[in-house]
């Protein structure tokens, strides 16, 4: 059984697991209180929660949920459940049709097991689409571990900008980039690619609705149609303003 076989049994496993745990905690009525609603082979939560806690598990759920800060808003992921990560919850919940209390429980606990592999990637992205440069993530302007972690919260940042766009296909021409990569193409000598949270998308959908719904899921970065050199793709990245003139942006 090839890998893709295997990666989209998984994904549909999980899938329904994530289905038949919610439907189950519907209909017995489970409280706040429940603990995690199953294992997961990245990263399993093991208590309910809410506003006021902290902790590792509490940046966990903020690096999966850094794409639903709202209109302008960059998610801390600092380990601190407060008013923004609980308003982040609610709108992720609200995505996917479960109850929007803002509290972290089996049922957005095991939505988040069925979205990502155990790689810890949201399951439409992967590493390898965020690098096509080397297969280290070395020669960036950061650490190699920090580029890596940067991307990933960038998937997670797509995954959220997908599902809003109607759970379309987003398509990656280029992520991290090392100094010697980005001076191939011609990269800006500050470019957010040399940090690893750089991404530029190609395809439809087109590249002004790319970068008008980036506003809504955490890009500080968000350069398009009209913004020199950006009319045949949309970058988004952590920092650095939003410039796309054509998209009104």
């Amino acid at each position: 059984m090839g890998d893709t076989v295997r990666t989209a049994l998984r994904r549909i496993g999980r899938a329904f697991a994530a289905c038949t745990l919610a439907a189950v905690t519907t209909l017995v009525g489970v409280v706040a209180t429940s603990s995690a609603a199953q294992a997961d082979g990245c990263y399993t939560w093991g208590r309910v929660l809410t506003q006021g806690a902290t902790g590792e598990d509490v940046r966990q759920l903020q690096i999966r949920l850094a794409g639903y800060p709202g209109y302008g808003g960059i998610l801390a992921l600092d380990g601190s459940f407060g008013p923004a990560t609980r308003s982040a919850v609610i709108r992720f919940q609200q995505a996917y049709g479960l109850s929007a209390d803002g509290a972290a429980g089996p049922q957005t606990f095991s939505t988040l097991y069925a979205l990502q592999d155990d790689d810890c990637t949201p399951v439409n992205f992967s590493y390898a689409e965020l690098n096509k440069c080397n297969s280290t993530w070395s020669g960036g302007a950061v650490s190699a571990s920090t580029a890596r972690f940067n991307a990933l919260v960038s998937m997670w940042k797509l995954q959220a900008m997908r599902k809003a766009l109607g759970s379309v296909s987003i398509n990656i021409s280029s992520g991290f980039r090392s100094y010697s990569c980005n001076s191939a193409v011609g990269g800006a000598s500050n470019s957010r690619h040399l940090y690893g949270d750089g991404v530029d998308l190609v395809g439809s959908p087109s590249f002004c609705r790319l970068a008008q719904q980036a506003r809504y899921h955490g890009f500080g970065n968000i350069l398009g149609p009209g913004y020199p050199g950006h009319n045949d793709h949309t970058h988004v990245g952590a920092v650095g303003g939003w410039s796309a003139p054509t998209c009104g942006i």
